[in-house]
């Protein structure tokens, strides 16, 4: 009664035959094998109880020894499919710099490794540039990336020759002018996005700024101090002011009086003449100890606790020191690029450096020798990167390549060889040089590199140059220990 339907009838009215029986099969149907598969199979857990007992010691012993063995030592497991090829997953540019041909002069990433930064200038030019420039911003991990048109674009009344995403907070920013300027842009403020510079005063380099560090400020763990490096041979610490400014808090001058005589610099006046500096480098396990590059051709171990003045008077608010405390072995042209390894133990304390001689030197700041010179181009090498992930791996820029004429991002493996690079990835056509690149800490497979043409190409590396083979450390110190023996 309940139904919302009527009953509805069924009735089997029609089959295919009418009768059917067994006609045959392969094998007779076995009443007892039907009946042993359905058993549950019967576990005695008592007696597998006391066999893990009486076996435990035995097995755990062979554990430990097989844990310590060194029989597997250089095999790698092949946990997940291995990517043998280097690709470029973006090509960026801003077209309105490029129509006023001007070149990427340097690429940093931000802090969570997912947002690029490129400033633009000249590197060529020798001339007071007073045209403005652009500093451009692209966040990968956007959807709808437009590799030609930036998250941000800063406008900058001088060519912006170098810069640096603050370590912690993504959105801040440094970089140094062609007028001998330090800006500080905050990316997270699309309108005004000037949080603090030094201005012009008696304390700004009077040359070119070539390089930029974010320093953690023992005093202020909320605040952090920035590093430049110039032409002008000094080398300048500031701080964070309310009103806008940075400050000079401290500062060092390298002169040619000051570097150890035992470098014989002959290519420089003797005496109070500066040195200019091209490019820095902070050792990772003491941060007093610093590398630099001069115009010279010389790297020169440094330290943030020097005493000694400058002897030159330079009119700055704060005395200038003198850190030079050892000059390595020079190149035959100007140091372009130095880089510290992230690596290293005390015993070695290695770093790379590069110049207009085309050649890479392998340091220990032990010794003023290099452990290895490679000769990577026929031309200028502009940057030297050291991996952030493989001890035996690092980067060289340059215009073209000894081994491959189109090459100008190098990638060399001390694993496969002490001679020649691993591979040679042609950025650009033609005699354009790659100026800068930096690997991402924080997607360690991502390479970027800026060039002449105005393109920033981001690399994604193979797991051959982002994966760790085992003892890889110990391969770098015999390695070091052999060359110096």
């Amino acid at each position: 009664k309940s139904c919302q339907t009527g009953k509805i009838s069924t009735a089997e009215t029609a089959v295919q035959s009418h009768t059917r029986r067994d006609a045959g099969v392969q094998t007779d149907p076995s009443h007892d094998a039907v009946q042993g598969c359905q058993q549950e199979v019967q576990v005695d857990y008592t007696s597998l109880l006391l066999f893990l007992r009486r076996v435990e010691d035995a097995v755990i012993k062979e554990l430990n020894e097989n844990w310590k063995s060194r029989a597997f030592d250089g095999f790698e497991v092949n946990w997940t499919d291995q990517n043998e090829t280097v690709l470029c997953l973006h090509a960026l540019s801003y077209p309105e710099a490029q129509d006023q041909s001007l070149q990427v002069t340097g690429v940093s990433w931000n802090a969570t490794g997912s947002v690029v930064a490129c400033s633009y200038g000249r590197l060529d030019d020798g001339d007071w540039s007073t045209e403005k420039s652009y500093v451009c911003t692209w966040n990968l991990d956007r959807r709808g990336l437009n590799p030609q048109c930036p998250d941000l674009v800063v406008d900058v009344p001088s060519s912006v020759m170098c810069l640096a995403f603050h370590p912690s907070q993504p959105s801040l920013i440094a970089g140094g002018l062609f007028s001998g300027e330090l800006v500080v842009w905050d990316t997270s403020r699309t309108e005004d996005p000037v949080v603090w510079r030094t201005g012009m005063t008696d304390d700004t380099h009077t040359d070119p700024v070539y390089q930029v560090n974010w320093l953690p400020d023992a005093q202020h763990r909320n605040h952090a101090r920035l590093l430049s490096v110039s032409t002008d041979g000094k080398i300048l610490v500031w701080r964070e002011e309310r009103d806008g400014r940075l400050a000079l808090a401290e500062g060092f001058a390298v002169v040619a009086q000051q570097i150890p005589r035992s470098a014989r610099m002959k290519k420089l006046t003797w005496g109070e003449a500066a040195v200019g500096v091209t490019s820095l480098s902070f050792s990772h396990f003491d941060p007093r100890v610093f590398v630099v590059g001069v115009e010279g051709g010389y790297s020169l171990k440094c330290s943030t606790a020097a005493e000694t003045l400058a002897l030159r008077q330079m009119g700055s608010s704060v005395p200038l020191r003198a850190p030079a405390e050892l000059a390595f072995s020079p190149h035959a042209g100007p140091v372009y690029a130095v880089s510290c390894s992230p690596f290293h133990r005390q015993v070695l304390n290695l770093f790379l450096s590069c110049g207009t001689d085309g050649q890479v030197h392998l340091h220990s700041m032990l010794q003023t020798q290099p452990l290895v010179s490679l000769q990577l181009s026929k031309k200028y090498l502009f940057c030297v990167r050291w991996s952030p992930v493989r001890p035996l791996v690092f980067a060289a820029a340059s215009g073209e390549g000894n081994f491959s004429l189109t090459g100008d991002v190098h990638l060399f493996d001390f694993e496969k060889s002490s001679q020649k690079p691993t591979l040679s990835i042609q950025q650009t056509a033609g005699e354009h040089p790659v100026y800068c690149l930096e690997f991402s800490v924080k997607q360690t497979r991502l390479l970027a590199a800026g060039d002449a043409t105005g393109t920033v190409k981001v690399w994604q590396l193979s797991s051959d140059f982002t994966e760790q083979g085992p003892r890889e450390m110990n391969h770098l110190e015999q390695l070091a220990s052999e060359v110096a023996d």
